[in-house]
């Protein structure tokens, strides 16, 4: 189905310079721009480039992940890719590019500076569904990279420095006055790359065990379980930890 929203040439002009990216095809760049509030039809909407731009998100932080930490495991991984590709950061992406400006809105829609965190971000992935249907992975990939590259880093380093064991200590300590005992529980795999179960007690009561490809990391992963039990911690729906009073 096909739709011309006759946005102002000058208007794409500034959006492309935004991008980084001069479309061959316009009109798919004008797609991505289509809110389902102004269009008759959802069909002539961005929902579709934002469903195929979903996917190659995620495929295109996946494979970065792979290849930037060849040292870190599955698990790891994952966590970094939620903290990354959440609905928040695309919408904190959308925000510092502006993206809403250029959003083709209908009128029942609440003004720009009030629109919900879910629109920014939904353009975002619509935006970099046009851009691999206009130009293929190579200029999709370099897009995405040149928004998340710091943050998949950040992430990474937050997965490995954040101190759970400090913090769990803490508040036993405060609590209980005691103080958590770490036990390796197993472990797997060659000398060279073991794999390392431990598991934490308090006062007594046995938490739920991690695997790690170190004992150190073994021991943060127990000590956040431990957090999140005793109700000290939560993981929010994006795979973020958030720990009350931390800010």
């Amino acid at each position: 189905m096909e739709v011309i929203l006759s946005i102002e040439p000058s208007t794409l002009d500034s959006l492309e310079a935004i991008l980084g990216h001069q479309f061959s095809d316009r009109q798919i760049l004008e797609r991505s721009l289509a809110h389902a509030s102004g269009t008759e039809h959802r069909l002539e909407s961005n929902e579709r480039l934002e469903f195929l731009g979903d996917a190659i998100l995620g495929m295109v932080v996946c494979t970065y992940i792979f290849s930037a930490f060849p040292g870190i495991l599955e698990g790891e991984m994952t966590k970094i890719k939620s903290m990354v590709v959440s609905r928040q950061v695309c919408a904190d992406v959308a925000s510092e590019l502006e993206l809403t400006e250029y959003l083709q809105l209908g009128k029942g829609m609440s003004t720009r500076s009030n629109l919900p965190s879910s629109v920014g971000a939904a353009a975002f992935e619509s935006i970099i569904g046009a851009i691999f249907l206009d130009g293929g992975l190579e200029p999709a990939q370099e897009f995405i990279l040149t928004q998340l590259r710091h943050r998949i880093h950040e992430a990474e380093e937050s997965g490995h420095h954040e101190n759970f064991k400090s913090v769990l200590q803490q508040q036993v300590q405060k609590t209980l006055g005691v103080t958590p005992i770490y036990s390796v529980l197993d472990e797997q795999g060659p000398d060279h790359a073991k794999c390392f179960e431990v598991g934490v007690e308090i006062d007594g009561r046995r938490f739920e065990s991690c695997w790690g490809s170190s004992k150190k990391r073994a021991e943060q992963d127990a000590a956040l379980n431990a957090l999140i039990e005793l109700g000290c911690a939560e993981r929010d729906e994006d795979g973020v930890i958030r720990i009350p009073g931390d800010g």
